[in-house]
């Protein structure tokens, strides 16, 4: 079995960073006003989502350290929807994980299931909204802002979605993802409209990061033009987000796939795929065959997203947690992202089996990538092929690491990352 010869790479992308996101959190809280918008005695409640942040804990304890300045009562509210089970102890054991406790916020935090009804939107829904945030004096609602795993749209990811899904709870959760595909991108942000002419909605604060997993911005952004602050923020996020370094691939080995890495397990616009009902697939990139050999811990056995892998391993499968991962999928009503693909033993096993269904393909001229997660992406390892390609059309945009070194697994049969830092 001749596989091919690899090289691990450090990918260059666009690198801007505020210097003190906390320190960014306070400035632009004083930006839209709210040391003397927020009263003293308010309860202020601090939006808190399910999603992995760079320096999320530091940042919801300036907010909270903000509000109380000004007199207030900080509650940092968890707003993920239908995740963590859509119970209110799978909640708090999501923010852990994301170190985001009490004693790291400074402040109580509060998780629930129930929600009010605002009334129905223009289309006729029911808009539905956390109960305590809603009996809150002030709401400040802090997100990044990134694309959307399922759908194209001015307003993804963000603000909004922390408003209308986050803090809509399962049912408001399950409400949205439940619409057609076609309508999300119109419903997105009249839902928001509602929930913004109806709560006391401060601002907000949106997080932008970096291919590097840093905070490339930290801007508040004013209730009244939320909605349009926001597809700006979209466009500015989009030119920095991390890619495959090519977009034809054979075989993409991917390590880990989780809810701390995207909301499908793998980014399906960094991947190429969305394998949903009357959903056209991405044009680019073109990934022939993904396997996936692990679920992150900080997933909670939420393994949705695993259709969009074609092998994975044993040991992948065994840590799913069925009834986080159908909680997730039926609130989404996309539930052939639970489906399992075809399982084996090792990692050996699941990458010969994805070769093998690759065809009659000459296995060590392979255009195969090995990355970590579709998150983290700066330093990967590419075969020869691809390394080629990039020396061709993009030399600017990589730089060789290490390598060349066998694609090799150990006698248990685990791949040999031999191209990730010590």
């Amino acid at each position: 079995m001749e596989l091919p010869d690899m090289y691990r790479i450090a990918q260059v992308f666009p690198r801007p960073r505020e210097a003190g996101p906390a320190e960014a959190v306070v400035r632009e809280l004083k930006a839209l006003g709210l040391d003397r918008a927020i009263k003293p005695g308010a309860r202020v409640a601090i939006t808190a989502g399910s999603r992995g942040i760079a320096g999320i804990a530091p940042m919801l304890r300036a907010a909270a350290a903000f509000v109380r300045a000004a007199g207030a009562d900080p509650h940092v509210v968890a707003a993920m929807g239908s995740h963590g089970g859509g119970t209110v102890d799978g909640q708090l054991a999501v923010l852990e994980s994301l170190g985001i406790t009490e004693a790291s916020v400074g402040a109580p935090i509060v998780a629930g299931t129930e929600t009010v009804s605002l009334g129905r939107s223009p289309s006729g829904l029911d808009v539905h909204f956390d109960r305590f945030a809603a009996g809150c004096d002030g709401i400040i609602v802090i997100n990044r802002v990134k694309f959307h795993t399922t759908f194209t749209a001015p307003n993804e990811s963000g603000l909004l979605k922390m408003l209308v899904v986050g803090l809509g709870k399962e049912r408001g959760a399950t409400q949205f993802h439940g619409l057609g595909q076609g309508d999300l991108p119109v419903l997105l942000p009249e839902l928001a409209r509602v929930i913004l002419a109806k709560m006391p909605v401060l601002g907000g604060l949106a997080i932008v990061e970096n291919a590097y997993e840093e905070t490339a911005l930290v801007r508040g952004v004013p209730t009244a033009t939320m909605v349009e602050d926001e597809q700006a923020l979209l466009r500015h996020a989009a030119g920095l987000l991390p890619r495959l370094p090519v977009d034809d691939i054979d075989l993409l080995i991917v390590d880990e796939m989780g809810k701390d890495f995207s909301g499908t397990g793998l980014d399906t616009k960094v991947i190429g795929r969305m394998r949903l009902d009357r959903v056209p697939e991405p044009a680019r990139p073109m990934v022939k065959k993904i396997v996936v050999l692990d679920l992150s811990e900080a997933s909670h056995g939420n393994a949705n997203g695993l259709n969009l892998a074609d092998v994975v391993t044993r040991r992948l499968a065994a840590r799913v947690d069925y009834a986080a991962t159908a909680a997730n999928c039926t609130a989404t009503t996309f539930l052939q992202r639970a489906a399992t693909p075809l399982t084996m033993d090792t990692d050996r096993e699941a990458v010969v089996m994805a070769f093998r269904g690759l065809g009659a393909l000459d296995w060590p001229a392979a255009r195969v990538v090995n990355i970590r997660n579709t998150l983290q992406l700066d330093e990967v390892a590419v075969s020869a092929g691809v390394l080629e390609t990039l020396r061709r059309e993009a030399a600017d945009r990589f730089r060789v690491v290490a390598g060349p070194a066998p694609l090799a697994f150990n006698d248990d049969g685990s791949l040999r990352r031999w191209w990730r830092p010590r």
